[in-house]
């Protein structure tokens, strides 16, 4: 077949069961959530589960490299997937009840078992460092096979083990976000948000990851306003212009309150403002 009439589609498709699906290129081969298909994996294949439909590649994203879907998987390789993840989920509670056994105060998030080759990796998190020498005797000695420890941290553990977020949603690192970026305080002082306030803080513990989606749009209002505690005058209608020092911002209603020198205080659009003997400044 001509390659230029080939259609090229991008699949969803993960290779484990805690993992985030990626793309992958699909041509010739009619799949769908669910179904189970053979990928390409470094130097070798993999079985994966398609979770995302297939969808036109992008113009765009044609220049970029994918890795391929082979072939659909055999009813027996499926079977083997399953049968493996049965076997990972029963690992993860016997080496909990290992750790356990040994004092350890340590959390097991996830075992992952191999199918090429015979090593088992599990995944834990512990506030301290931990001497884990004993327990990975006890776990080659459960699972015949080497074992790697990796220690993961409080964000990590919460994208592995997944959940719901306080509003209402599967929480964003288990259902898109590839990597995380750093979140600081500032970006919650730049939304006015209480920085007592549980609610800023996610399922792991830390600051969520939602903070940093509209800080850019809060930072680029932020700076038509001016800074609180500066000397301006406001537009009062047909009274004519009244004195007074900025009290707090409005930034999403670009308006700001006026404490006047009379004590009272209102809330005035930003193009009714001037400060620092600057004219008015119209929103764009």
């Amino acid at each position: 077949m001509d390659e230029e009439t080939v259609t090229a589609y991008l699949i969803g498709i993960r290779l484990r069961e805690p993992l985030m699906a990626e793309d992958y290129l699909l041509t010739d081969l009619e799949l769908h959530v669910g179904d189970f298909c053979v990928v390409e994996s470094g130097g070798s294949t993999s079985v994966g589960q398609v979770r995302r439909p297939r969808r036109p590649l992008p113009e765009f994203k044609k220049d970029r490299l994918y890795r391929r879907v082979v072939r659909a998987a055999t009813p027996e390789e499926a079977e083997e997937w399953r049968q493996r993840r049965k076997r990972e989920v029963r690992g993860a509670e016997t080496s909990q009840r290992l750790a356990r056994s040994r004092g350890l105060q340590i959390k097991i998030v996830d075992v992952a078992i191999e199918a090429a080759s015979r090593r088992v990796t599990v995944a834990f998190n512990s506030e301290e460092r931990v001497d884990f020498r004993d327990l990975v005797r006890d776990l080659a000695h459960e699972f015949h096979a080497r074992i790697e420890m990796k220690q993961i941290g409080a964000r990590d553990t919460t994208k592995l083990m997944d959940g719901i977020g306080p509003c209402g949603r599967q929480i964003c690192c288990s259902s898109h976000l590839k990597k995380f970026d750093p979140i600081s305080v500032k970006m919650a002082k730049a939304q006015d948000m209480p920085l007592t306030d549980s609610r800023l803080l996610g399922n792991c513990g830390r600051l969520k990851c939602c903070l940093l989606y509209e800080f850019s749009t809060y930072e680029e209002l932020r700076r038509r306003l001016p800074k609180v505690g500066s000397a301006c005058q406001a537009e009062c209608g047909g009274s004519g212009c009244m004195t007074g020092r900025i009290k707090s911002l409005r930034v999403l209603k670009q308006a700001v309150v006026v404490g006047f020198q009379d004590g009272t205080e209102a809330e005035v659009p930003l193009d009714q403002v001037t400060w620092e003997g600057r004219p008015h400044i119209k929103p764009e």
